[in-house]
C-alpha cells in the first residue's frame, strides 16, 4: 500500500490559509495538480497513492470527476477568502495512478472546472500522464480537443524482461503507435523511463535509450529505481527473490543516458529530465515540463484529489489518502486536507537548496547562507560544481555533481 502521510498539524475544515500565504503571490506562478488515484494493476515497485478496483472499498471511480470538480471550486473560494490574489493557472497536470483510465469526458470536466473557477493563462501547459495501453488514437485526439497540450507516457523500458520485473503490462512495441497518435493529435510527447531494475544490464538500458530516441519525443525523464518500504519489490528483495539495485551500475546508467541523449540533441534541465535542445544547444523552454519546474522553484500549486499535496506561500498541506475518506469530506463541503505545516525559514532554505541545485540554471550563490558559500570552493575542487557559473554567482552541478547531488546539498546547508 502507499506510504504514510507525514505528521503535522491538523488542517482546518474551512481550508483557509494564514494571511502571510498571500504575500508576494502575484510574483509566483499558480498551478493545479489533479490526482487520479486509479490503476488497473499495482506495479510491484510503486508506492504512489493509487488503488485498483479491489482496493476502493466504498468509493466509485464513476463518482470521482464530480468530487474533483467540487474541490477545484472549493480551492478557488478558499484562496479568495484567505486573501490570496486570484491567479489563472499557468499549468495543469493530471497525474496518478493512470488518469486515462477515466473517460476523456471526465478529464475534460475536471479541466473545465479549473478553467471556470481559476482561469488558464494563454498558452497554459496541460499535461496528462498515460500508460501506453490505456489510450488510442481517438482518446488522444479527444484529449487534445478538450485542451490538453502534452502527454507523458510511462514507458519505463523497451526490454520485455525488465517490464516483467516492474510488472508493467504494456507491450513496448505499442510505444511507436501511441507516440504517432499523440503527434497526429497535436500533442507534445514525453517518455518516462526507469533504470536500475534488478536484472537490467547496461546493454538493456542502452536498448531502451535507443528505442526512445527512435521515437524523437519532445522530452525524456529517466529516474533511478528506488526500492520503497512496503512495496512488493521490497519484500522480494528482502526474501532474496530478486537482487537489490546496484548503485554503481545505476551511476553508469545515468552517465550513459546523459551522454546518449546529449549526443542526440537533448539537453538536461533537471537532474532526471532532458528536453529537446534549442539553437544554442540548451534545453528548449517550449519542451520542458513547466509544471514540474514550478515544484523545483517554489511556486504555488493546489493539489486536487486523494493524497494530493499543495503549497501556497510557504504553507503545505495534504489530503486524505483513501478515495472513500476523500469523498466523505468533499461530500460534507469541507476541505479534504488532513494535515498542514507552515514552513519555517530554515525549512524553506533547505528545500530551496535541495531543489534549485538540481536544475540547470542552478542556485544563486548569494542566496546561500554565509557559511555555506565558503563550501563552494571545495565543491569546485571536488569536481561537483561548475567553476565558470560559480565565478558568475551561480551553483551549477557538473555531471559528477548530479550523481552526488545529495552530498552537494549536505555541504551547502
Amino acid at each position: 500500500m502507499p506510504s504514510a502521510l507525514p505528521l503535522a498539524d491538523p488542517a482546518p475544515a474551512d481550508g483557509l490559509l494564514p494571511a502571510a500565504a498571500g504575500d508576494g503571490a502575484t510574483e509566483r506562478a499558480f498551478g493545479v495538480y489533479l490526482h487520479v488515484p486509479f490503476c488497473r494493476v499495482r506495479c510491484g515497485y510503486c508506492d504512489f497513492n493509487t488503488y485498483t478496483s479491489d482496493e476502493l472499498r466504498g468509493a466509485k471511480r464513476s463518482d470521482y470527476a464530480g468530487q474533483a470538480v467540487a474541490e477545484v471550486a472549493f480551492a478557488a473560494e478558499a484562496l479568495a477568502r484567505s486573501g490570496v490574489p486570484a491567479r489563472p493557472a499557468s499549468t495543469v497536470f493530471f497525474g496518478g495512478g493512470t488518469p486515462t483510465l477515466l473517460p476523456v469526458a471526465d478529464l475534460a470536466l475536471m479541466l473545465d472546472a479549473v478553467r471556470r473557477h481559476h482561469g488558464l493563462v494563454p498558452g497554459a501547459e496541460v499535461t496528462v500522464e498515460a500508460n501506453p495501453d490505456s489510450v488510442d488514437a481517438g482518446s488522444l485526439a479527444a484529449l487534445a480537443a478538450a485542451g490538453v497540450t502534452r502527454v507523458s507516457f510511462g514507458m519505463q523500458s523497451a526490454v520485455p524482461h525488465v517490464l516483467a520485473t516492474l510488472e508493467r503490462t504494456h507491450d513496448p512495441e505499442r510505444i511507436p503507435l501511441v507516440v504517432a497518435w499523440a503527434r497526429d493529435a497535436g500533442l507534445q510527447v514525453s517518455l518516462d523511463l526507469i533504470y536500475g531494475t534488478p536484472g537490467e544490464s547496461l546493454d538493456d538500458w542502452r536498448r531502451s535509450l535507443d528505442f526512445v530516441l527512435a521515437q524523437r519525443p519532445d522530452h525524456v525523464s529517466a529516474y533511478a529505481l528506488i526500492v520503497e518500504d512496503g512495496t512488493k519489490l521490497a519484500r522480494q528483495i528482502r526474501s532474496g527473490a530478486v537482487a537489490m539495485p546496484d548503485d554503481d551500475l545505476q551511476a553508469d546508467m545515468y552517465e550513459l543516458a546523459d551522454r546518449t541523449l546529449e549526443s542526440a540533441g537533448y539537453s538536461w534541465y533537471e537532474v532526471s529530465n532532458w528536453a529537446r535542445a534549442d539553437a544554442t544547444g540548451g534545453p528548449d523552454p517550449r519542451h520542458r515540463s513547466r509544471h514540474n519546474a514550478a515544484y523545483w522553484t517554489g511556486e504555488d500549486w493546489w493539489g486536487i484529489g486523494p493524497g494530493a499535496h499543495s503549497h501556497v506561500g510557504g504553507v503545505r498541506w495534504w489530503n486524505a489518502k483513501h478515495p472513500a475518506a476523500y469523498a466523505e469530506r468533499i461530500g460534507r463541503g469541507e476541505s479534504p486536507a488532513v494535515g498542514r505545516e507552515v514552513l519555517t525559514p530554515a525549512t524553506r532554505q533547505l528545500e530551496r537548496v535541495l531543489l534549485e541545485t538540481r536544475v540547470r540554471e542552478g542556485m544563486p550563490t548569494a542566496a546561500l547562507a554565509p557559511e555555506a558559500r565558503t563550501a563552494v570552493a571545495g565543491l569546485i575542487a571536488d569536481g561537483l560544481v561548475e567553476p565558470g557559473p560559480a565565478l558568475r554567482g551561480r551553483v551549477v552541478l557538473t555531471l559528477r555533481g548530479r550523481l552526488l547531488a545529495d552530498d552537494v546539498v549536505r555541504r551547502l546547508t
